[in-house]
């Protein structure tokens, strides 16, 4: 169980890329956190929860071994420091710190896929993910491992190639690198840790790990509401992005129209509202969802 007593913990970054989103996920989960006497632990004021804040690698280790309960990391984080024993398991994704580990080579390098790589040095920080990326396509190549700049390592004649994180492509570009093959599509994950919690305090776990689904299945999304004929209902449903199955409701007076309700967890452009609006939708309004269960 949890080392701490009567208390939950949830691992967290201190700071970096996901440090600032995690806190905002937890907050509107509705666990009002508080800075604490030092910047490592902060505490949750309405239920027994601490926040441990810690760096990013730290994060499944502590994780896994029952230090905390529950914790918040980058995919690329994850999979780099899982082991032979016990792991974190990923409960969900939580659809923010989107980046892609990619190889990238100089235009010196003539690269038609991973073979391209065979007997020549890789350059990166993650050498684990690499290693199992060129093993999978029978490559064989040298890693050297780097903690940082790992785009300079090319110009710097320490290797050929490099895996690196990629977001919009501009360090690569800077250093005169090309985006080649994807080796991992990464986001931050709600990971969750082997050893259970004491029993009093499971369903608060499972509260917790609920108002976060709920939460990540709120952004983005859209409740769209709108009158349409009942002869025009089924082109109107499918119009709508991502809905499912909405609710319909009679008007009032009128037997030739109803009243659609729906949930979008895809984007409402205004293309799609011409769209419903030329298919006999109107009155259409378009309005956020906050929270969502």
């Amino acid at each position: 169980m949890s080392t701490v007593q009567g208390r939950l913990r949830i691992a967290v970054q201190k700071s970096g890329r996901l440090a600032d989103r995690s806190l905002d996920l937890i907050r509107d989960a509705g666990l009002k956190w508080v800075k604490g006497h030092n910047d490592l632990l902060y505490r949750v004021e309405n239920y027994p929860i601490d926040l441990l804040r810690v760096r990013d690698d730290d994060i499944p280790t502590f994780v896994a071994d029952g230090v905390c309960d529950l914790g918040i990391v980058g995919e690329n984080v994850l999979e780099e420091g899982r082991n032979g024993g016990a792991n974190a398991s990923i409960v969900m994704p939580l659809g923010f710190g989107r980046c892609t580990l990619k190889i990238a080579t100089p235009p010196t390098l003539a690269y038609d896929g991973p073979a391209s790589l065979d007997g020549l040095r890789i350059a990166t920080s993650y050498p684990k993910i690499l290693r199992r990326f060129l093993d999978e396509r029978g490559v064989k190549a040298d890693i050297v491992v780097m903690r940082g700049a790992v785009e300079v390592a090319p110009r710097l004649k320490l290797a050929a190639a490099i895996c690196d994180l990629v977001s919009t492509g501009a360090t690569l570009e800077a250093n005169g690198l090309g985006a080649k093959d994807t080796v991992l599509e990464s986001q931050a994950v709600l990971i969750q840790s082997p050893v259970a919690p004491e029993p009093a305090l499971q369903h608060l776990l499972d509260s917790v790990i609920e108002r976060m689904s709920g939460v990540v299945s709120s952004q983005g999304a859209k409740y769209v509401m709108l009158n349409a004929p009942r002869s025009a209902l089924d082109q109107i449903t499918a119009i709508l992005p991502g809905a499912g199955s909405p609710t319909v409701m009679p008007l009032m007076g009128r037997d030739d129209a109803v009243a659609v309700h729906a949930v979008c967890q895809e984007a409402v452009f205004w293309e799609t509202l011409e769209k419903l609006k030329a298919a006999g939708a109107s009155a259409i309004l378009v309005l956020p969802i906050e929270k969502m269960m």
